[in-house]
């Protein structure tokens, strides 16, 4: 995903007005979506592929008839494509969220000197939240504005209005994401601390008047007293939002019959954020653990039911000194997160904590612990889930890698774009494991337009494929200039795909707007979108995100697909920090295998680079005789 830098708004607010996301031409779109699939499938399947694609394109035929119908919409709407966008990527699906939806930010490990110390980083933290919240409220962040490719523009901030405010609530067949108006600024605000896989109550303002950081510390210290309370405890209900969405759909269905159970959700759904306060793993706090502890907190039998997974904020505060947040992420892109989770990590580390000097607020009520009646058969549920849960735990493949030779400053100096630099690089390891290329997601920001979100970057393209043939043909005598003409017409294609979807000319929003659009009209489903080629382009076995950042943290996320690769990456001047995540459970994938192939790519095309730079400069010299 393009990355962003900060700017000062000019006047009050986001004053600018952006504009509407264009909807692409037809035919521009079904041309390019056959240039993205030819090299992938084979030959007949391709044929037939466009056979069905030209039919749809006909003069006077289906696409032109949905295509005039997406900008009738275009003009009654603020943006064409967000709500076909949200159910089909996020809201239809009914995987269970932890691992195969939220992705996660890992914090650098803290060192806590005992559990007083892990509470009063905590207390600091939900303070932070506190400003940041307020910022947002009175929509004093400063203008977001796009850096990489089209630096400059300014970017809806429409998703950080949803931090706070939204919840993911679970359907039967689709999910309901529920966002809450801004009230009066005097109406109470709560959040709710989980530990020991009990949810607490407590509220943090209330009559204008915010909760102190002592006060915080102190309201902790009874919630893990309250905690401690063995006779009072109830079952561990997150478990439940750990599960299918269907699954969760039916079990929430069963605890609103209780007035108790209702009153619990309620407040679970309208807080601003759930703090878990996890105990010790148990585990050496490296890279690849502490993000296996965000993603899935270690099952049942650690920390994985001391969560909440609908709410789009979960901060965990481990007393082993893992940190970091959960995301349910159906409200808003990573680099919301990333811009949240710097200001916090900045504000923990920089700010003095206002302990010791602030006076009590006491006017705040003390905290509750959530109620919950649960009969035999809420039991069963929740030791299925349980079992789920464990199942996801033992299947998740996950390696956090830091590869040192270089990063972006090196690239740079190629006169090369990092993201598409790496993009390439990807689409090696994955040839060199696997000898043929896949469909493959990149998110690209489309924040550029009225509530915009992201567009897919189809990475895998026709010049990638020639360039990883070129670099794996061991019995091909390429010249090194061969191999360069081929890495720039990688890099190039990648670069022209990416700033297509950024500007709105992206294919997968159009061709998802045009099945939507027809779907809604009851129309038979074009032909198309029932194609073999159509429905295996929307496998992304490798699924991709830049998400980088300034401050010391990473992010990852889990593959989309049973037999893919989930691949994060974090370009920074002299490294890049790689998230490779896949299932143990299938026999085409490895993240340890894929790594090593990532590894021996990258330092591959870095001596390609440096051969040939030198290489130039020599005949530069011979030219100039030196």
């Amino acid at each position: 995903m393009p990355i962003l830098e900060k700017e000062k708004p000019k006047g009050h607010g986001h004053s600018q007005v952006l504009p509407k996301l264009p909807v692409p031409p037809l035919k521009q779109t079904l041309d390019t979506y056959l240039k993205c699939v030819q090299h992938l499938v084979k030959e007949e399947q391709f044929k037939k592929t466009k056979a069905v694609v030209e039919k749809f394109g006909a003069p006077g035929g289906t696409g032109e008839f949905l295509q005039k119908k997406l900008l009738e919409r275009r003009d009654k709407t603020s943006n064409w494509v967000y709500d076909y966008w949200l159910e089909d990527m996020y809201l239809n699906n009914r995987l269970a969220l932890p691992v195969n939806s939220n992705p996660v930010m890992v914090f650098p490990k803290q060192t806590f000197r005992d559990f007083k110390d892990t509470l009063r980083f905590a207390a600091h933290l939900i303070t932070g939240v506190l400003e940041y919240k307020a910022l947002i409220d009175a929509r004093a962040l400063p203008v977001d504005y796009a850096r990489g490719q089209l630096a400059g523009t300014p970017l809806c901030m429409e998703q950080y209005y949803r931090l706070f405010t939204s919840c993911r609530l679970p359907g039967l067949k689709r999910d309901t994401l529920k966002v809450q108006m801004k009230a009066a600024s005097s109406e109470p605000e709560h959040i709710i601390v989980a530990f020991k896989n009990q949810f607490f109550v407590l509220e943090v303002v209330a009559n204008n008047k915010q909760l102190k950081e002592m006060d915080i510390l102190s309201h902790l210290e009874k919630i893990v007293k309250m905690a401690e309370n063995f006779e009072e405890r109830f079952p561990p209900v997150g478990l439940l939002t750990s599960d299918g969405r269907t699954e969760w759909a039916q079990a929430r269905d069963l605890l609103t019959k209780d007035p108790t159970n209702r009153q619990s959700l309620a407040l679970i759904d309208s807080c601003l954020c759930v703090v878990c306060l996890d105990e010790s793993s148990g585990l050496e706090p490296s890279d690849t653990n502490r993000a296996l502890m965000m993603l899935h907190g270690g099952g049942h039998e650690k920390n994985g039911a001391n969560r909440w997974y609908d709410k789009p904020m979960q901060f965990v505060v481990g007393m082993d000194g893992i940190c970091g947040v959960v995301c349910e992420h159906s409200p808003f892109e990573g680099i919301v997160l990333v811009q949240c989770s710097e200001y916090l990590m900045k504000y923990t580390t920089g700010s003095p904590s206002k302990l010791a000097r602030s006076s009590s607020n006491t006017e705040l009520p003390p905290p509750r612990r959530l109620l919950w009646k649960c009969n035999p058969h809420i039991q069963g549920l929740l030791a299925a889930s349980a079992d789920r849960l464990q199942r996801l735990v033992s299947n998740l493949d996950m390696d956090a890698y830091k590869f040192k030779v270089y990063g972006k400053e090196f690239i740079k100096k190629q006169k090369m774009s990092p993201d598409a630099f790496i993009q390439v690089a990807l689409q090696l390891a994955f040839y060199r494991c696997n000898g043929r290329l896949v469909s493959t997601y990149e998110s690209a920001s489309i924040r550029r337009f009225q509530e915009g979100r992201v567009d897919n970057i189809r990475s895998a393209t026709p010049e990638a494929l020639a360039f990883v043939k070129f670099m794996t043909d061991e019995k091909a005598t390429l010249t090194d200039s061969e191999k360069m003409k081929r890495l720039w017409d990688a890099i190039n294609a990648q670069t022209n795909s990416t700033i297509a979807a950024i500007t709105g000319m992206g294919i997968d929003n159009h061709l998802l707007g045009l099945r939507e659009i027809a779907k809604y009209l009851n129309m038979e489903k074009p032909e198309i979108f029932s194609d073999e080629t159509y429905l295996a382009s929307n496998q992304f076995i490798l699924s991709t995100s830049q998400v980088p950042t300034t401050v010391e943290m990473f992010c990852c996320y889990g593959p989309v697909v049973p037999i893919g690769y989930g691949v994060c990456y974090n370009p920074q001047a002299d490294h890049i920090i790689f998230c490779v995540s896949s299932f143990r459970e299938s026999t085409e994938t490895s993240s340890a295998v894929f790594v090593k192939a990532l590894e021996e790519g990258l330092l591959e095309i870095r001596d390609l680079c440096s051969r040939s730079s030198a290489a130039a400069s020599k005949l530069n010299d011979r030219k100039t005789g030196k």
